[in-house]
């Protein structure tokens, strides 16, 4: 369906939202589906392996291997495909896409308090954006595996929740399914067998990006029930509305590991996955297969650059997301979420700021952390409630996709040779549905902005209408976030 860069010459699972970045094999959505613009698709229920040789030809390896009637386009071949992974008729929490979340990640990493999170949310208002979903990130419980407000920086949670929702936020809290290996839970959980065990019989310790802990084995029925337990007394007790099950990760897991269902890193990615659709509130990063069901997935966390790995790369991931039957798609937060890119000590780009607002203005979900109103002067500040105003401007059309996906799996954010065969290298546009052109402006200090328009008549939001296909220069400046309809006859 698009090109697969450094990875069409090395074998690799298939088919990952985050192939093309080598860096960050695994941190994102993943399915053992290939499919083609060319109409056809192979899906396996397992991991397989490929390759391209030197004369072009797919090389597969893997057990029970599908390969599929070959049809007439990627659209046909997709639906054909969604078969494996059937529609739940079911979408995620509707304010998740209705309105915009605010992550806490940036603003305060490690360090959330009930006051900061207060304050977050009442910025988020006084700025004038509309209130939406707050996520409170890591650090806000006792412990890795103790999933209970650390009563030292939220003392009183419930209450603060109260708060949020009467200023108009629903709740949402971080989690792992790691915990720290000294604890009290540790000790129950290995005492009951729920941990994951390596080839000697005792718990691993494995190593994650905030240190070392042992790990749930998330396909052990009794170990799932006490996280599911302790996940609905959040909601009982303290009011939370959801949660981001972050990590998952297949590269946390190894070949030897001893869990009760024997089935591997992909096994624990899904079982991930499969409690997390049991919440309306979610967000997945990592995820193995699990299409069709109504999980919002965001895509791994970005370094704030232009090009390949950061803006560059949200259209792209987020069209293979759709295509391995994940339509719910968030792009990561506005202006980047890698952590570490923010500790260098650079100025902030504002307009690069600007522009992934402006992208993600576009896309079926939005995501802040850091905080416009703080870091940005006026002008800039003005762009992106601008682009947020562009994303509210579009939600009957985003409802309706929402809709539309949860009976068919079909992708809300398309790649242009979905409806279009012969616009299978275009990775900087794409449609909402089948009748929204967007072409956001992804380079700095752009003036204008080539875009290709396929066949029809599509008008853009200042009337004027471009009869495609084409090939167009647009005068672009630093408010632009070009999109257009197509005109229905």
């Amino acid at each position: 369906a698009m090109p697969f860069g450094r990875v069409a010459h090395r074998r690799n699972l298939a088919t990952s939202a985050g192939f093309a970045d080598d860096d960050n094999a695994g941190a994102n959505q993943s399915a053992p589906l290939l499919v083609s613009s060319a109409g056809r698709y192979i899906w396996s229920d397992q991991p397989f392996s490929f390759a391209f040789d030197g004369n072009g030809w797919l090389e597969l390896e893997g057990d029970d291997i599908v390969l599929g009637q070959e049809e007439s386009t990627l659209a046909a071949a997709f639906q054909a495909a969604a078969q494996h992974f059937p529609a739940s008729n079911r979408t995620p929490a509707e304010q998740m896409f209705t309105a915009p979340q605010y992550n806490t990640w940036i603003e305060m990493p490690y360090h959330p308090t009930q006051q900061l999170v207060l304050d977050y949310a009442r910025g988020v208002l006084e700025a004038g954006f509309p209130p939406g979903l707050i996520m409170i990130d890591d650090r806000w419980s006792v412990d890795y595996g103790n999933w209970t407000f650390d009563r030292t920086r939220f003392p009183s949670p419930a209450e603060m929740i109260e708060q949020l929702h009467r200023l108009g936020f629903s709740v949402m809290v971080w989690l792992v399914p790691f915990i720290s290996p000294d604890s009290e839970n540790s000790r129950m959980a290995a005492g009951n067998g729920w941990l994951i065990e390596g080839p000697d019989g005792r718990p691993v310790v494995r190593e994650w990006w905030n240190g070392y802990s042992t790990v749930l084995d998330l396909t052990h029925p009794d170990g799932v029930a006490w996280l599911r337990r302790a996940l609905q007394e959040l909601m009982s007790a303290e009011g939370v509305d959801g949660f981001k099950f972050d990590a998952g990760d297949l590269r946390h897991y190894r070949s030897d590991d001893i869990t009760v269902a024997g089935n591997g890193a992909v096994g624990q990615c899904e079982a991930w996955a499969r409690l997390a659709a049991e919440f309306s509130f979610n967000e997945l990063r990592a995820c193995w297969k699990m299409g069709g069901q109504p999980l919002a997935q965001r895509l791994h966390d970005k370094p704030r650059v232009w090009g390949h790995g950061g803006l560059g790369s949200l259209i792209p991931e987020s069209i293979a997301q759709g295509l391995i039957g994940h339509p719910f798609n968030c792009p990561d937060m506005i202006g980047g979420g890698e952590l570490s890119s923010f500790r260098d000590g650079a100025p902030l780009d504002q307009e690069l700021f600007v522009r992934f607002a402006e992208c993600s203005a576009l896309f079926p979900m939005m995501q802040f952390s850091l905080a416009p109103w703080r870091v940005l002067d006026e002008r800039h500040l003005a762009a992106v409630k601008a682009a947020v105003d562009t994303h509210q401007t579009l939600q009957p059309d985003l409802s309706a996709l929402f809709d539309h996906a949860a009976k068919t799996v079909e992708p809300i954010l398309r790649p242009l040779a979905y409806h279009f065969p012969g616009y299978e290298a275009v990775c900087d546009q794409f449609l909402l549905g089948e009748e929204i052109l967007c072409a956001p402006v992804l380079e700095p200090g752009a003036t204008t902005r080539p875009v290709l328009v396929p066949p029809g008549r599509w008008q853009g939001t200042d009337g004027s209408v471009t009869s495609g296909p084409a090939e167009i220069l647009l005068e672009v400046d630093l408010e632009s976030i070009p999109y257009w309809r197509k005109i229905i006859n």
